[in-house]
C-alpha cells in the first residue's frame, strides 16, 4: 500500500515538472520509481496519505480549496517529511510557498489534484 501510494505522489511529480519545469529538469526531479532514493519513496507515500486524509476528513471539500492552496498543503507536508529524514536540512529543501520556484507550486498544486 505504501509502495502503490509512493507511487501515484512521484508519478504525480514527474509528470508536473514534465510539464510546469522551463528547460531541462535534473536527472532526480524524474528518475523513475526505481532510482528514488528509500527517504524520498517513504516522503511521497506519507504526503500522499496526508492528502487522501485532509480530503477525508473535509467531506471532500478540499474540491473547493483554490489551486494555490492545494499545492501550499503538499508543501507544508513536504516540508514536515525532510524534518523527519535530515537533521539540518538545506534551506531550499525546507523554503516557504512564497520561496519555491512557480514550476513547483504548480506541480505541487497538480500533485494535490492527482491524489485527492
Amino acid at each position: 500500500m505504501t509502495d502503490e501510494a509512493g507511487r501515484v505522489f512521484r508519478e504525480a511529480w514527474i509528470a508536473g515538472v514534465m510539464k510546469h519545469h522551463p528547460g531541462e529538469p535534473k536527472p532526480g526531479y524524474v528518475a523513475p520509481w526505481e532510482e528514488t532514493a528509500e527517504w524520498e519513496r517513504q516522503a511521497a507515500a506519507a504526503v500522499y496519505h496526508q492528502i487522501r486524509q485532509f480530503a477525508e476528513i473535509s467531506g471532500g471539500n478540499t474540491v473547493k480549496l483554490t489551486r494555490e492552496q492545494k499545492g501550499r498543503f503538499v508543501a507544508i507536508c513536504w516540508v514536515a517529511q525532510i524534518h523527519q529524514h535530515f537533521e539540518e536540512p538545506k534551506p531550499s529543501y525546507v523554503a516557504d510557498w512564497e520561496a519555491l520556484p512557480q514550476w513547483q507550486r504548480e506541480t505541487d498544486s497538480d500533485i494535490f489534484e492527482a491524489i485527492e
